[in-house]
Formats: structure tokens, C-alpha cells, sequence
């Protein structure tokens, strides 16, 4: 007994030094000592705890030191097939589509939509042979196959390419991009503007770059689809004024500013958004009255002007030049190439603060490949033009003026906008509420809208299947007679706000005065014939 204790004496001497150094070592560590008198702690009351402990510690450091896929590279779980029971699958496989099946309305929209052959214009030739007045394109100023705009276009396409294949923020940006951004603010008398590769995610991009949780944002009721989503993503406090209306955006305005001190809260970031012309039924903002009222009540005003650039003002410059009012009391402009310039994306324009700020925030700006080059040539040819021409837009005015000269004088129909806008929105005019068999909507002048909701008090009541169905029957009999106009397309469940269903037309430049009259009177005898069977 006593030679096996001589021959393990070395072994327990090994293991009792090595046990003293380890747990020298362990009480260096800091905080050793909370640890030590945990454990013996719980050993003392539950011995069963300390191994269910030591248990979960090396199952925990067992799962982290193994693999994460457990391939079985042997095979021998894989079914093996021959050549043609592979083949007899795919055959049988029947996948699954990637969108719903079309409704039998959007078959019919598809079918009786017209399809253009060769390049659009003013005067586009439909697969059909017919040769039509093209009312339904946003071609204002006439620059859709433009001569000069043509071989701008191919000189850069040969020099740059297609396409950049980049995110302006990585390698993106040409030099070209940055002429165009220039020649923008520049045209519109702001410090700097931003380029977007997409008009629909301008707006809805600098909206959220800006306005973040707990800011407030006062909005018309008529905003565009675009101007939602950017509210919805900014996930701010939405207040609701009624559409166009300054008086309720005033009385919204104040009554913010009330709960804001009822409740002692801090002064946050607070933006008006609107439009400069809507596009849901064409109607003008008063840009000097809210000017007045941003700063009265200390806003930030944030004015889309996707359908007024390009097409009010002398120049084109839109409402601040229609207005005489600086670009500079606007804090951010923002406005489409592609509607008015006839090229393609959007721009946002205002101090150097604004532009910058969003060139590290505006997801649509990081995130997007930047527009093709020769676009950006021919937007920027596009404004050389418009500054060296203004006679466009006085032939653009005079062309809308002879239109709703026409238009005017039927008694069918109601026209919701502007008389100086170049989309004009039509409406089926019904001689009573009765007629639809509807409740009418009786106005409440002393009983303000809910700001806190997105409708209105008295919303228009309107029975959107059947308007929809007769002002295709218009739209089919104008084009029938040469004329092509469309119906403005909603987004039917998915926009806050169901609009009323409306043909819209769109003037351009590049028609002459008789042809316009023509047009229109077209338009008036497609209306009248068609609601003439109504009634």
C-alpha cells in the first residue's frame, strides 16, 4: 500500500500545484471573488444546482464550437433519380404565379388600351394604322422628339453608354449628373439641388430624410400617392387640412400649436406638405398665402411641384416664378424631370444644408442606381431650351385657354382645376343626387374636418364602377374620332383617400391652337353622346 502511495506521490504533488496556480490565476481575474462565493454559495444549499450548472456550460460551449450545416457529403440520404423521372417531374411541376390573376376590369382596361407604334409625340401613330391628337401624355412643353434634344442624346450614348450601373454615392455620379443638378437650381434660383433616378421615390424619399418619429407634418388631404407613402414611412405625427383649403390649414395650424402647449411638449421639426398643382384633379395651391403661413406659425414648407415645373410660370419655372415669389422662401422644391422636362427622375432643390443632408439620407438617392447619362443631357438641353424659348409656355397657356374655352360650356361635365393648369381633370356632372340614387353630401362651414383624420367631414359621394364605366365609353369614342385621352388611373384600396373618377387631359405645347379646339371638340361631342343616353 505504501509503494502504490510512493508512486502517485509525484501525480497528487502535480495536481495540488497545479490546482494552487489556477486558482491563484482565477482571483487575479477582477471580480473572480463574486464568482467564487456564488458558486460555493450554491453548492452549499443545492450540490444538484452546481451540476445541472456545469451541465449547461458545456452544452452551451458544445453548440457553439460545432458546425452550423451539417452536410452529409457520403449522399447516401439523397434520393437518386434516373434521366427521365427527373424529366416527368418538371413536366408535372406547375409553379406558382408570382402575382394575382387580372380581374376581368383590368383585363378589359388592357384590352381597350391603345398601343403606340414607333416614338410618342404630339402626334403618334397607333398599331391600328390611325394616326391620332395625342391628349394623354405628359408632354407639355413639346420636348418629346425634340430635334436638338435627339442629337444631344446620341452624342452622349456613343461617348457614355447606356447606363451607370451604380449608386450615385459609389461610382454612379458623371459628370453629367452634376452639370444637370446645376443647371436645376440654377433654372429655379436655389443654392443646390439633388438628382433622383425615379420622380415617383423623390418625394417619397426626402419626405422621410427629414421628418423622422414625433415631428409633425400638416398635409392636404389631395396629396399624391407618392406624398403618402413618404408620410407613412416617416412614421411622424400626420395632421390633416382639408384640399386647398388655407383656412383649415390655419386653423390646423393653431390647434397644433394649442395641444403642443396643453401638453408642455418640446418644440419639434413641423413641415407643411402640398402641391403646387394637383395631380389627382389639377387644382393650384396659393404659394403666397403659404408662404405667409409657414412663417407665421414657424414651418417648413415642402412643395411638390412634379406637375407645375416644367409648365406654369413664364419660363417654366413653376408657381415661384408664376407667383413672383423666391425660391428661397420655399424650403425644398421638388418637381420631376420626367413630366417636365420630358426626360426621366426627379430633383429636390433648396440650400446646400437641404441637398447634402439627403445625399447620406434620402434612401431612394443612396440606395438607386443613378439615371442614365443621356437622359441627363437631354433634361439639361431641355432647360437651355426653356430659357432661350418662352414662348413655349405662352403657346402652352394660350392652348390651354382654347381647350377650356370648349370645355367650359358643357353642362354635362365639371372641371375641378385650375384654369392655368395643363392637366385638366373632367367630371361627370349628374343633374341630381337623386340620379345615383346616392345621399347628398351637405357641408358644415362651422364644423371644421377632424385633423386627425385623412377625410374630410362631408366626403363626395360617388358611385366609382359606374363613372368609371361610362368615362370609358368616352375615352373610346374620342379615340374612335382621332383624339386620344385617358381616365386617371387610381390606386383603389391602396390611396388614403378614394378620388373621384375623372378623364384627364394633358395640353402640350407642340399643338397648334386650332388643333387643340379640334380636340376639344372632340372630347365635348364623346361627352355629350355618351351621357346623353344617361339622361
Amino acid at each position: 500500500m505504501s509503494g502504490t502511495t510512493s508512486t502517485l506521490e509525484p501525480l497528487f504533488t502535480f495536481v495540488t500545484s497545479s490546482y494552487a496556480a489556477l486558482e491563484t490565476n482565477f482571483f487575479k481575474i477582477p471580480g473572480s471573488a463574486v464568482v467564487a462565493r456564488y458558486v460555493k454559495s450554491s453548492h452549499q444549499n443545492d450540490p444538484g444546482r452546481t451540476l445541472l450548472e456545469v451541465i449547461l456550460i458545456i452544452f452551451a460551449v458544445r453548440t457553439l464550437l460545432q458546425s452550423r450545416t451539417r452536410a452529409d457529403h457520403s449522399g447516401k440520404h439523397f434520393i437518386q433519380f434516373d434521366e427521365k423521372e427527373i424529366d416527368d417531374l418538371v413536366d408535372e411541376w406547375t409553379p406558382e404565379p408570382l402575382a394575382q390573376p387580372l380581374t376581368q376590369q383590368e383585363k378589359a382596361d388592357l384590352a381597350c388600351a391603345p398601343i403606340i407604334v414607333g416614338p410618342n409625340g404630339p402626334k403618334p401613330k397607333l398599331s391600328t394604322g390611325k394616326t391620332v391628337t395625342n391628349l394623354a401624355s405628359y408632354n407639355f412643353t413639346g420636348l418629346s422628339g425634340n430635334t436638338i434634344i435627339k442629337e444631344r442624346a446620341i452624342e452622349t450614348l456613343r461617348k457614355y453608354g447606356l447606363g451607370s450601373c451604380g449608386p450615385p454615392g459609389f461610382y454612379g455620379t458623371q459628370d453629367v449628373h452634376i452639370q444637370l443638378e446645376r443647371d436645376i437650381a440654377d433654372f429655379l434660383g436655389t443654392e443646390a439641388a439633388i438628382l433622383y433616378s425615379q420622380a415617383f421615390s423623390t418625394i417619397s424619399s426626402a419626405i422621410p430624410a427629414f421628418c423622422k418619429r414625433g415631428d409633425v407634418i400638416v398635409a392636404d388631404r389631395g396629396v399624391n400617392f407618392a406624398i403618402q407613402k413618404g408620410l407613412q414611412i416617416s412614421r411622424c405625427t400626420v395632421r390633416w387640412y382639408d384640399h386647398n383649403d388655407l383656412e383649415s390649414l390655419e386653423q390646423v395650424l393653431e390647434s397644433v400649436e394649442k395641444e403642443r402647449r396643453k401638453k408642455k411638449a418640446p418644440l419639434t421639426r413641423r413641415f407643411i406638405v402640398t402641391e403646387g398643382i394637383f395631380d389627382h384633379d389639377g387644382a393650384m395651391s396659393d404659394l403666397p398665402k403659404l408662404v405667409e403661413l409657414k412663417e407665421k406659425y414657424k414651418y417648413r414648407l415642402i412643395l411638390d411641384e412634379s406637375v407645375s415645373f416644367g409648365s406654369v410660370g413664364r419660363t417654366g419655372r413653376g408657381l415661384t416664378e408664376l407667383y413672383n415669389v423666391p425660391a428661397s422662401q420655399v424650403d425644398m422644391l421638388v418637381g420631376s424631370v420626367a413630366n417636365g422636362l420630358s426626360s426621366c427622375g426627379g430633383f429636390c432643390a433648396g440650400s446646400h444644408v437641404v441637398v447634402n443632408h439627403q445625399r447620406i439620407n434620402g434612401t431612394s438617392f443612396v440606395f438607386s442606381a443613378s439615371m442614365p447619362a443621356t437622359l441627363s443631357v437631354a433634361a439639361s438641353e431641355g432647360i437651355n431650351i426653356l430659357r432661350n424659348t418662352p414662348s413655349i409656355l405662352s403657346t402652352l397657356q394660350d392652348n390651354v385657354r382654347a381647350v377650356r374655352a370648349v370645355l367650359d360650356r358643357v353642362e354635362c361635365i365639371s372641371i375641378p382645376s385650375h384654369s392655368a393648369s395643363p392637366i385638366i381633370h373632367i367630371n361627370i356632372r349628374w343633374p341630381s343626387p337623386a340620379t345615383l340614387q346616392l345621399p347628398s353630401a351637405t357641408s358644415s362651414p362651422t364644423k371644421p374636418s377632424n385633423p386627425l383624420s385623412v377625410l374630410p367631414r362631408d366626403p363626395p359621394q360617388f358611385d366609382v364602377e359606374l363613372e368609371e364605366r361610362l368615362l370609358q365609353d368616352v375615352v373610346d369614342e374620342a379615340l374612335a374620332q382621332g383624339v386620344m385621352i385617358t381616365r386617371a388611373r387610381r390606386l383603389r384600396g391602396q390611396e388614403l383617400v378614394d378620388v373621384r373618377p375623372s378623364v384627364r387631359l394633358a395640353i402640350s405645347a407642340a399643338l397648334t391652337r386650332k388643333e387643340c379646339e379640334k380636340a376639344a371638340n372632340t372630347v365635348k361631342a364623346a361627352f355629350v353622346k355618351v351621357l346623353g343616353k344617361r339622361r
